[in-house]
């Protein structure tokens, strides 16, 4: 009697735990997705890259639309890259749009990433400065008080900048500032000048500062590299989920690059509370497959082993980074073939160079 009695328990324990294993199957899994940005006034959307496609038409819900127990989550970071990199530590992101320094930053210090395609590579690069402060040039900032959000791509590439100029970072006054601060401490003319994007080319068409400079048409090595980040241990744990991610970002970079589609493109980022003329002006002159190109080239990647070495340089990073088992092109390259993409964007060689197909 007893051993039926303790038969009977047995059976009840393995009925219980299997139906807690059926929960548990049950439970949703929530991909969280960063964003080392966030739109005007806080809004939860950005501009001017294929990742920022991927958000506002929604291409990643779109993608598991019909797994009810798969769920999106975006988190767009008013502290940009840094902000990324200490959600990627706490393991509070899977996957984040992110810029070249803090990547590399994140990399350098053993976070466990891999870069899987390009999202807002070659973007440019502005300098802007405030009404009447008398600076002409690159050279005039020496001594001047200048903001840039530290840690970001756009610091990094306002130092190249400066570099080629003459100057070093410590031969101006740099306050940090991400880009509301930059935009009201420029107006009021608490600084002397800025470096950034679609904010300043915005603040300039109102007549509250004036542009002197940009990245755009002079050398490509100023430009600024960006791309989609993943989490090794999710990759790992969830191979077949992370390439229809990949193939969600690779669809919005598609449709993103597209020259038709440019109008409806530029009122989609418009939800980031950027104006249009504001987005036409920062694409002038580029074709949207030059901007919005996902690959990852050689020269994507010989200009973040260079990046890495200015990074070191300029004092940025302390420590070498490994980049040779970073970049995870895999995912990339199967959502180009299956979708027949393989001439849809130019490849470009270390050199610069269009690659023939």
């Amino acid at each position: 009697m007893k051993r039926a009695f303790l038969s009977r328990v047995a059976a009840g324990l393995a009925l219980m735990l299997t139906a807690s294993a059926t929960v548990r199957a049950e439970e949703p899994l929530v991909i969280h997705v960063g964003y080392a940005a966030i739109g005007v006034d806080n809004r939860p959307y950005a501009e001017g890259t294929s990742a920022a496609t991927a958000r506002a038409g929604e291409f990643l819900e779109k993608e598991f639309a019909k797994d009810p127990n798969i769920k999106i989550e975006w988190t767009f970071f008013k502290g940009a890259g840094p902000a990324v990199n200490e959600g990627f530590a706490n393991d509070q992101l899977d996957f984040a749009y992110q810029g070249d320094l803090p990547s590399l930053i994140g990399r350098a210090n053993g976070l466990k990433t891999k870069y899987l395609l390009a999202s807002g590579a070659r973007k440019p690069l502005y300098l802007a400065v405030a009404k009447d402060s008398g600076i002409k040039s690159i050279a005039d900032l020496k001594g001047r008080k200048i903001a840039l959000q530290r840690g970001t791509n756009g610091h990094l590439a306002a130092v190249k900048v400066l570099e080629a100029h003459g100057l070093k970072e410590r031969d101006a006054q740099v306050v940090n500032l991400d880009s509301a601060g930059t935009v009201a401490a420029l107006t009021s003319k608490d600084i002397d000048a800025a470096f950034g994007d679609t904010q300043l080319i915005n603040l300039a068409a109102k007549g509250a500062a004036d542009v002197i400079y940009t990245t755009k048409g002079d050398d490509p090595r100023f430009g600024r590299n960006a791309g989609v980040i993943g989490r090794q241990a999710f990759i790992d744990a969830h191979p077949e989920i992370t390439q229809r991610v990949v193939d969600a970002f690779v669809k919005a970079a598609q449709w993103s690059s597209d020259e038709p589609n440019r109008p409806a493109l530029l009122e989609l980022w418009h939800k980031s509370g950027t104006p249009v003329p504001i987005l036409e002006e920062y694409f002038k002159g580029d074709t949207l497959a030059y901007r919005n190109s996902p690959l990852i080239d050689d020269l994507l990647v010989s200009q973040y082993k260079e990046q890495a070495a200015k990074s070191k340089e300029f004092g940025l990073i302390r420590r070498d980074v490994d980049l040779e088992s970073w970049f995870e092109p895999r995912y990339l390259n199967s959502a180009i073939e299956r979708f027949s993409l393989q001439n849809f964007w130019q490849a470009y060689g270390a050199d610069g160079k269009p690659v023939a197909s």
